[in-house]
Protein backbone atom coordinates (compact mmCIF):
# COMPACT_ATOMS: atom_id res chain seq x y z
CA UNK A 1 0.00 0.00 0.00
CA UNK A 2 1.21 3.48 -0.86
CA UNK A 3 0.74 6.47 1.50
CA UNK A 4 1.01 8.93 -1.41
CA UNK A 5 4.77 9.64 -1.19
CA UNK A 6 4.70 12.29 -3.93
CA UNK A 7 2.87 14.59 -1.53
CA UNK A 8 -0.29 15.32 -3.48
CA UNK A 9 -1.39 12.10 -5.14
CA UNK A 10 -2.32 11.46 -8.75
CA UNK A 11 -4.64 9.47 -11.00
CA UNK A 12 -2.46 6.93 -12.76
CA UNK A 13 -2.25 3.21 -13.45
CA UNK A 14 1.41 3.17 -12.42
CA UNK A 15 3.48 5.35 -10.10
CA UNK A 16 7.11 5.38 -8.97
CA UNK A 17 7.57 5.40 -5.22
CA UNK A 18 10.47 4.97 -2.80
CA UNK A 19 10.51 1.60 -1.05
CA UNK A 20 10.51 3.32 2.34
CA UNK A 21 6.99 4.62 1.61
CA UNK A 22 5.47 1.16 1.01
CA UNK A 23 3.93 -1.47 3.24
CA UNK A 24 2.55 -4.85 2.28
CA UNK A 25 -1.15 -5.17 1.50
CA UNK A 26 -2.80 -6.86 4.48
CA UNK A 27 -4.15 -10.34 3.77
CA UNK A 28 -7.92 -10.45 3.60
CA UNK A 29 -8.25 -7.26 1.56
CA UNK A 30 -8.53 -7.25 -2.22
CA UNK A 31 -6.72 -4.58 -4.20
CA UNK A 32 -9.75 -2.30 -4.44
CA UNK A 33 -10.30 -2.38 -0.69
CA UNK A 34 -6.58 -1.81 -0.10
CA UNK A 35 -6.73 1.15 -2.47
CA UNK A 36 -9.35 2.74 -0.23
CA UNK A 37 -7.04 2.79 2.77
CA UNK A 38 -3.78 4.72 2.43
CA UNK A 39 -4.67 8.42 2.31
CA UNK A 40 -7.91 8.25 4.30
CA UNK A 41 -6.63 5.92 7.01
CA UNK A 42 -3.33 7.78 7.35
CA UNK A 43 -5.24 11.05 7.72
CA UNK A 44 -7.40 9.55 10.49
CA UNK A 45 -4.40 7.93 12.21
CA UNK A 46 -2.26 11.05 12.19
CA UNK A 47 -5.15 13.26 13.30
CA UNK A 48 -6.21 11.13 16.25
CA UNK A 49 -3.11 9.24 17.35
CA UNK A 50 -0.27 11.61 16.48
CA UNK A 51 -1.83 15.08 16.64
CA UNK A 52 -4.55 14.63 19.28
CA UNK A 53 -2.81 11.76 21.10
CA UNK A 54 -6.12 10.22 22.12
CA UNK A 55 -6.20 7.99 25.17
CA UNK A 56 -8.52 5.32 26.51
CA UNK A 57 -11.63 6.76 28.12
CA UNK A 58 -11.53 10.10 26.33
CA UNK A 59 -14.64 11.42 24.61
CA UNK A 60 -13.91 11.84 20.90
CA UNK A 61 -16.34 13.54 18.52
CA UNK A 62 -15.94 12.72 14.82
CA UNK A 63 -17.79 14.91 12.33
CA UNK A 64 -18.72 13.23 9.08
CA UNK A 65 -18.36 9.86 10.79
CA UNK A 66 -19.64 7.87 7.80
CA UNK A 67 -17.36 9.53 5.26
CA UNK A 68 -14.11 8.31 3.75
CA UNK A 69 -11.92 9.55 6.62
CA UNK A 70 -14.64 9.51 9.26
CA UNK A 71 -15.55 5.81 9.20
CA UNK A 72 -11.89 4.87 9.55
CA UNK A 73 -11.44 7.41 12.35
CA UNK A 74 -14.34 5.81 14.23
CA UNK A 75 -12.58 2.45 14.13
CA UNK A 76 -9.20 3.88 15.13
CA UNK A 77 -10.68 5.81 18.07
CA UNK A 78 -12.62 2.76 19.23
CA UNK A 79 -9.47 0.63 19.02
CA UNK A 80 -7.62 3.14 21.21
CA UNK A 81 -10.32 2.78 23.90
CA UNK A 82 -12.03 6.13 23.35
CA UNK A 83 -15.73 6.86 23.81
CA UNK A 84 -16.68 7.56 20.19
CA UNK A 85 -19.34 10.11 19.26
CA UNK A 86 -20.21 10.63 15.62
CA UNK A 87 -22.32 12.93 13.48
CA UNK A 88 -23.98 11.38 10.44
CA UNK A 89 -27.40 11.06 8.85
CA UNK A 90 -29.72 8.64 10.65
CA UNK A 91 -29.64 6.05 7.84
CA UNK A 92 -25.95 5.45 8.56
CA UNK A 93 -26.21 5.02 12.32
CA UNK A 94 -26.62 1.24 12.38
CA UNK A 95 -23.40 0.76 10.44
CA UNK A 96 -21.51 3.21 12.65
CA UNK A 97 -22.66 1.38 15.77
CA UNK A 98 -21.41 -1.87 14.25
CA UNK A 99 -17.92 -0.44 13.78
CA UNK A 100 -17.68 1.02 17.26
CA UNK A 101 -19.49 4.35 17.68
CA UNK A 102 -21.03 4.69 21.14
CA UNK A 103 -23.19 7.77 20.56
CA UNK A 104 -24.57 9.17 17.31
CA UNK A 105 -26.23 12.42 16.34
CA UNK A 106 -28.15 13.11 13.14
CA UNK A 107 -26.70 16.43 11.96
CA UNK A 108 -29.83 17.05 9.87
CA UNK A 109 -32.13 17.14 12.88
CA UNK A 110 -29.92 17.73 15.93
CA UNK A 111 -27.56 20.57 16.82
CA UNK A 112 -24.54 18.74 18.22
CA UNK A 113 -23.44 21.80 20.21
CA UNK A 114 -26.77 21.81 22.04
CA UNK A 115 -26.35 18.15 23.06
CA UNK A 116 -22.66 17.74 23.86
CA UNK A 117 -20.15 19.13 26.33
CA UNK A 118 -16.83 18.15 27.94
CA UNK A 119 -15.53 16.49 24.78
CA UNK A 120 -11.80 15.80 24.85
CA UNK A 121 -11.08 15.67 21.11
CA UNK A 122 -12.97 16.75 17.99
CA UNK A 123 -11.99 15.58 14.51
CA UNK A 124 -13.49 18.02 12.02
CA UNK A 125 -13.80 16.69 8.48
CA UNK A 126 -16.62 19.08 7.55
CA UNK A 127 -15.47 22.67 8.02
CA UNK A 128 -17.53 25.86 7.86
CA UNK A 129 -19.69 26.69 10.86
CA UNK A 130 -19.17 23.18 12.22
CA UNK A 131 -15.55 24.03 12.95
CA UNK A 132 -16.41 27.10 15.02
CA UNK A 133 -19.31 25.43 16.83
CA UNK A 134 -17.01 22.56 17.78
CA UNK A 135 -15.07 24.87 20.08
CA UNK A 136 -18.12 25.15 22.33
CA UNK A 137 -18.33 21.41 23.06
CA UNK A 138 -14.68 20.94 24.01
CA UNK A 139 -13.52 21.00 27.59
CA UNK A 140 -10.71 23.38 28.58
CA UNK A 141 -7.51 21.66 27.51
CA UNK A 142 -9.29 19.79 24.72
CA UNK A 143 -8.09 19.48 21.14
CA UNK A 144 -9.75 20.29 17.83
CA UNK A 145 -8.10 18.70 14.80
CA UNK A 146 -9.44 20.19 11.59
CA UNK A 147 -8.77 19.10 8.02
CA UNK A 148 -10.23 22.38 6.76
CA UNK A 149 -7.76 25.28 6.33
CA UNK A 150 -10.20 28.18 5.84
CA UNK A 151 -10.16 30.74 8.66
CA UNK A 152 -7.79 28.70 10.78
CA UNK A 153 -5.87 31.72 12.15
CA UNK A 154 -9.02 33.33 13.57
CA UNK A 155 -10.08 29.96 14.96
CA UNK A 156 -6.76 29.47 16.75
CA UNK A 157 -7.02 32.87 18.43
CA UNK A 158 -10.57 32.16 19.61
CA UNK A 159 -9.62 28.70 20.85
CA UNK A 160 -6.66 30.01 22.79
CA UNK A 161 -8.97 32.23 24.82
CA UNK A 162 -10.84 29.12 25.92
CA UNK A 163 -7.77 27.00 26.64
CA UNK A 164 -8.36 24.78 23.61
CA UNK A 165 -5.69 23.55 21.22
CA UNK A 166 -6.42 23.71 17.48
CA UNK A 167 -4.41 21.60 15.07
CA UNK A 168 -4.76 21.92 11.30
CA UNK A 169 -3.36 19.14 9.19
CA UNK A 170 -3.01 17.30 5.94
CA UNK A 171 -1.62 13.78 6.00
CA UNK A 172 2.11 13.26 5.48
CA UNK A 173 3.57 10.18 3.82
CA UNK A 174 4.60 7.97 6.74
CA UNK A 175 5.50 4.30 6.56
CA UNK A 176 5.16 3.88 10.33
CA UNK A 177 1.59 5.13 10.29
CA UNK A 178 0.69 2.93 7.34
CA UNK A 179 2.21 -0.09 9.08
CA UNK A 180 0.09 0.64 12.15
CA UNK A 181 -3.00 0.79 9.93
CA UNK A 182 -2.00 -2.45 8.21
CA UNK A 183 -1.56 -4.13 11.59
CA UNK A 184 -5.06 -3.03 12.61
CA UNK A 185 -6.46 -4.62 9.46
CA UNK A 186 -4.56 -7.84 10.13
CA UNK A 187 -6.09 -8.23 13.58
CA UNK A 188 -9.58 -7.34 12.40
CA UNK A 189 -9.79 -3.92 14.05
CA UNK A 190 -10.09 -1.88 10.85
CA UNK A 191 -12.02 -2.43 7.65
CA UNK A 192 -12.63 0.05 4.82
CA UNK A 193 -16.17 0.54 3.52
CA UNK A 194 -16.50 1.19 -0.20
CA UNK A 195 -19.03 3.78 -1.26
CA UNK A 196 -18.62 3.52 -5.05
CA UNK A 197 -15.93 2.29 -7.41
CA UNK A 198 -15.32 4.29 -10.59
CA UNK A 199 -13.12 3.52 -13.61
CA UNK A 200 -10.27 5.93 -14.30
CA UNK A 201 -12.16 7.34 -17.27
CA UNK A 202 -14.89 8.51 -14.86
CA UNK A 203 -12.54 10.39 -12.52
CA UNK A 204 -14.64 13.55 -12.76
CA UNK A 205 -17.75 11.70 -11.58
CA UNK A 206 -15.74 10.16 -8.76
CA UNK A 207 -14.66 13.60 -7.56
CA UNK A 208 -18.22 14.86 -7.77
CA UNK A 209 -19.38 11.96 -5.64
CA UNK A 210 -16.58 12.36 -3.09
CA UNK A 211 -17.23 16.11 -2.77
CA UNK A 212 -21.02 15.78 -2.53
CA UNK A 213 -21.03 15.02 1.18
CA UNK A 214 -23.23 11.99 0.54
CA UNK A 215 -20.51 9.36 0.19
CA UNK A 216 -20.96 6.45 2.62
CA UNK A 217 -17.40 5.23 3.00
CA UNK A 218 -14.62 5.68 0.46
CA UNK A 219 -14.84 6.48 -3.25
CA UNK A 220 -12.23 4.50 -5.22
CA UNK A 221 -10.81 4.79 -8.73
CA UNK A 222 -9.63 1.68 -10.60
CA UNK A 223 -7.98 1.23 -14.02
CA UNK A 224 -10.35 0.91 -17.00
Amino acid sequence: MLPYPSGHGAHAEFVLAPARALVHKPPGLDHVQAGALPLASLTAWQALVERAQIRAGQRVLIHGAAGGVGHLAVQIARDRGAVVIGTASAAKHDYLREIGAHELLDYRTTAFDAELSDVDVVLDTVGGEVTNRSLTVLRPGGTLVTLMPTGREVLVDEARRHGIRVVGMLADADRGGMQAVSDMVRRGALRPKLDRVFPMSAAAQAHTRAESGDAFGKVVLVPD
